[in-house]
C-alpha cells in the first residue's frame, strides 16, 4: 500500500495475530509488523478468534495442546500489557452489522472493519477478502501473505 511506511496505528486481526505467536507461513512477514512503531488496536472478538484459529490447529494436529495454550496466552498477555489495545465491541456491533448488510459479508470481519474506521487507521490481515473489503472502504491494508504487490506490509 502506498505510505505504509507511515501507518501509527492498524487494527490486527486474528490472522496476523496469530501468525505472530505460531511460525507458519508469511509469520516473518507478521513478526516484523510487530518491530515497527505501531499502535495495535483490536476488537476483544480477536481474542476469541484467535482460540478457535489455535483450537483448529491442535484438532489438525498442527501443534499440542501446551503449545496451542502458550501461544493463546502470549496474545492474551499482549492485550493485558497494551502491546494490542482492544476496544469494546459493543460499540462497534452495530456499525459492524450494518456494514456486514451493506457488503454481504461476517459480521466478526466487519468488526475490523468498523474499528479501522471508527479509529481512521490501517488493517492488518492475511485474510485476502477482508483485505478487499477494507480497500474498497478505503482503508489501508497491512497484508500478511497477501500476494497483490501493493498490499504487501514489508
Amino acid at each position: 500500500m502506498a505510505g505504509a511506511d507511515n501507518v501509527r496505528f492498524a487494527v490486527v486481526d486474528a490472522s496476523v495475530a496469530v501468525k505472530w505467536v505460531v511460525d507458519e507461513p508469511h509469520s516473518d512477514v507478521s513478526a516484523a509488523l510487530l518491530e515497527r512503531p505501531i499502535t495495535w488496536l483490536a476488537p476483544r472478538l480477536m481474542l476469541v478468534e484467535a482460540a478457535a484459529a489455535l483450537r483448529r490447529k491442535v484438532a489438525d494436529r498442527e501443534l499440542n495442546a501446551v503449545t496451542g495454550t502458550s501461544a493463546l496466552r502470549s496474545i492474551a498477555d499482549a492485550a493485558r500489557e497494551g502491546t494490542i489495545q482492544l476496544a469494546d465491541d459493543e460499540q462497534l456491533v452495530t456499525e459492524a452489522f450494518l456494514l456486514a448488510v451493506e457488503l454481504g459479508h461476517k459480521v466478526p470481519d466487519c468488526l475490523y472493519l468498523a474499528l479501522a474506521e471508527r479509529e481512521g487507521c490501517a488493517l492488518a490481515t492475511a485474510d485476502r477478502r477482508l483485505a478487499s473489503f477494507a480497500r474498497s472502504r478505503g482503508i489501508p491494508v497491512l497484508g500478511v501473505g497477501i500476494t497483490r504487490k501493493a498490499d504487501h506490509a514489508t
